[in-house]
């Protein structure tokens, strides 16, 4: 302990010297400010220790069942997020196009820049200015009712009083229910002494107290509201005259006159630079603020304007929530674990001594690879700097070396381990080539066999309700399943003596089962876990085999029978299914984007006997779609290749491909010279260079759109 204590302090001069003196920072402030509390911890602990030169002496949802759902009469949007000034300026950019695109780059912009309080949305309905029902936002279409909660809230108002306003019929405005810091700390002192958990921040606690049955509960945790926006008001009357909100700032105003709390902290901004000096404004302030914040959010102030801008599929166009920065820690790296994956690629997790950061206590980080534990030089028992960015699981950003034990307790370099238990077999690993991952050389571990239950069920693949990994792994201990199509011979009375199910529950597992039975080709060769074959590649393998066109049913091993040919153009998806089981290396390798890797991995698959059967045992339980008929060479991107790379504001991956396929074009995985677009978000990478380096046309998000509007 002594030697740590040493070393901490020597750390914090060092960095205190290197930010305040030098103008170099090394590590960042709340880096420092853990390392900071660490040694604030120790000297609690052992005051003995405590000396005159210590740097502490300086000055310095998905609705709960219990509660009764509420279909929203107006959809509960939520904001997309910008971390940095360079994605706010992108930001700003969409906007004045969408204006030009929109009729109406004439109109003034400003921003209406607010406060983004930190606890749990509720959208409030009135008729004849009496509260009628509280709501939480639940999914942004259904949400879950707690009128009586809401009542508890003594700055919500049951009834409107203004002399000035003629009561609204209807009226529906929507805020912010948050608990103070300071009420967070008394109650979590109160749960210590109780022996309970305690909230790790106010946001979990509002949402909480939100969600308690009993009101009473609800009302000794003394929440507070702020409002922000109106729904519906109806008719719209001041001084007995109608009036409509013509911004943002406005409808702010109208809510405080009308008798809400609302957040007197707002700006109205008319450039990027002043919404970026409020931000940092804000970033400094806001620990001086009795409420949490995790941002900005940030709105085109006039009406008319968001009327024109209008909405995506998940947000509106005209604002956007300026996330703080991630938030860095320092912990100690306790252990490295291994998981197995569904394919049996090897993924190395840290562990690490529980840390609270960006709100939450965290005990793991993801470590990718071996070449990222090599790059960090990663050795157990180092104390580390650890990031968290929303909900995304930490990252380690570096080791703090000068903390690092030394003499005997110096620890050694990590040595990647032959054997991994999970693998099953004798738990042998191979280093995939060309790769920096490694995989199980057996296949057939029980941990692999489970992961490839999850995927099997998952949106991506068959799609079961309420089957998640939970259930499958009771499934799997009861001895229910270990083949995939033992799924959909389950029975209600199988599932009648498991733990977690009641009547209702297995019901509801057994009708999502039923649903579940009708497939598509591509989703059904996905869901099988061969290894190489993602979605793009069974969606790719899928229309070869079933496309008129095919070079495959053209080939020589069926020129010399054109009866045959036609039949299995015109037969069943199941007889599809008997060609691509029985089909070569070379012929899959003449499907656009299978290379010589993956051709050879589904020509092995296909081989094995075990999953023949499987598959012929999957047919006798479901049933595969047959494709639709439609003559795709006179569709909007017929012959047009696209390969989509990085993450896109609001579309996403999964939507944006089905898209091109409906329209008749193709989507890759791969760029190559006949690639016809390439639609890049952020954090593009390799493929967006490819594209350059080829000469491909680039698109981003908005250019898609408008081709396949």
């Amino acid at each position: 302990m002594i030697d740590r204590l040493s070393k901490l302090k020597n750390a914090i001069e060092r960095h205190s010297h290197a930010y305040h003196t030098l103008d170099k920072p090394e590590i960042s402030d709340e880096a420092y400010d853990s390392l900071f509390k660490e040694l604030e911890a120790i000297e609690s602990e052992y005051p003995e220790l405590k000396t005159t030169d210590s740097p502490t002496r300086r000055v310095g949802g998905e609705p709960l069942k219990e509660f009764v759902k509420v279909k929203h009469a107006h959809t509960q949007w939520s904001f997309d997020d910008v971390f940095d000034a360079e994605e706010l300026r992108k930001w700003d950019e969409k906007v004045r196009n969408f204006m030009e695109k929109s009729g109406v780059e004439n109109e003034k912009l400003e921003y209406c820049c607010e406060l983004k309080i930190d606890g749990l949305k509720i959208i409030l309905t009135y008729e004849n200015g009496v509260l009628i029902r509280g709501a939480t936002r639940g999914d942004g279409e259904v949400g879950e009712e707690v009128t009586e909660n809401v009542r508890t809230i003594r700055s919500v108002p049951i009834k409107i009083h203004n002399s000035q306003f003629t009561i609204p019929n209807s009226l529906v405005v929507v805020g912010e229910a948050w608990i103070s810091t300071d009420n967070l700390k008394k109650i979590n002192k109160e749960r210590v002494k109780e022996g309970e958990a305690q909230f790790a921040n106010s946001r979990n606690l509002a949402a909480g107290s939100m969600r308690q049955l009993d009101p009473k509960m609800t009302a000794s945790r003394r929440l507070d509201s702020f409002l922000y926006d109106i729904d519906e008001i109806s008719p719209r009357f001041h001084l007995g005259t109608e009036v409509e909100p013509r911004s943002q700032s406005e409808e702010l105003e109208l809510l405080r006159e009308l008798g809400f709390k609302t957040n007197p902290h707002y700006k109205i901004c008319n450039s990027v630079r002043e919404i970026q000096a409020f931000y940092d404004e804000w970033t400094k302030k806001r620990h001086d603020l009795p409420y949490e914040l995790d941002g900005i959010v940030i709105k085109v102030n006039s009406v008319k304007i968001q009327q024109a801008l209008g909405y995506t599929a998940k947000s509106p166009r005209w604002g956007v929530a300026y996330k703080f920065p991630a938030e860095q820690v320092t912990t100690v790296l306790e252990d490295i674990v291994f998981q197995v994956g569904r394919t049996g690629v090897v993924t190395p997790v840290a562990i690490l001594k529980p840390i609270l950061v960006a709100g939450s206590t965290v005990s793991r980080a993801t470590l990718h690879n071996e070449d990222e534990i090599k790059r960090l030089d990663l050795r157990i028992g180092d104390t580390v700097i650890i990031q968290k960015a929303g909900d995304v699981i930490p990252d380690i950003v570096s080791v703090v070396r000068e903390l690092r034990p030394t003499g005997k307790n110096a620890p050694k370099p990590f040595v990647w381990p032959k054997h991994i238990q999970a693998c099953g077999g004798d738990g042998t690993i191979e280093r995939i080539p060309g790769e920096a991952a490694w995989r199980c050389v057996a296949k057939d571990s029980f941990v692999q066999q489970k992961r490839r239950f999850y995927y099997f069920t998952s949106k991506k693949c068959f799609d079961i309700d309420g089957l998640g990994p939970k259930i499958i792994d009771v499934l799997f201990e009861n001895g229910l399943i270990s083949t995939f199509d033992d799924i959909f011979t389950l029975k209600k009375g199988d599932l009648l003596a498991l733990p977690r199910f009641a009547e209702l529950s297995a019901d509801n597992l057994i009708t999502a089962i039923q649903k579940a039975r009708k497939i598509t080709l591509a989703r059904f060769l996905a869901s099988l876990s061969i290894p190489q074959v993602g979605e793009e590649t069974a969606h790719d393998v899928a229309r070869h085999f079933t496309n008129s066109k095919s070079e495959t049913l053209n080939s020589t091993r069926f020129a010399k029978a054109p009866a045959r040919r036609e039949q299995i153009r015109n037969s069943k998806p199941e007889t599809v299914l008997e060609l691509i089981m029985s089909a070569k290396k070379e012929e899959f390798e003449s499907i656009y984007g299978v290379g010589e890797v993956v051709a050879r991995s589904l020509e092995t698959w296909f081989k094995n006997p075990d999953n023949k059967k499987l598959v012929r045992n999957l047919l006798k339980q479901i049933e595969i779609e047959k494709p639709s008929k439609v003559q795709t060479e006179n569709l909007k991107l017929a012959g047009k290749t696209f390969v989509f790379t990085g993450t896109m504001p609001t579309l996403d991956r999964d939507t944006a491909q089905d898209m091109v396929r409906s329209l008749g074009g193709e989507v890759s995985s791969s760029v190559s010279k006949k690639t016809t677009y390439v639609v890049a978000g952020a954090e593009a990478g390799s493929k967006l260079e490819k594209a350059k380096e080829l000469g491909v046309r680039v698109l981003d998000e908005d250019g898609f759109r408008g081709m396949v509007s």
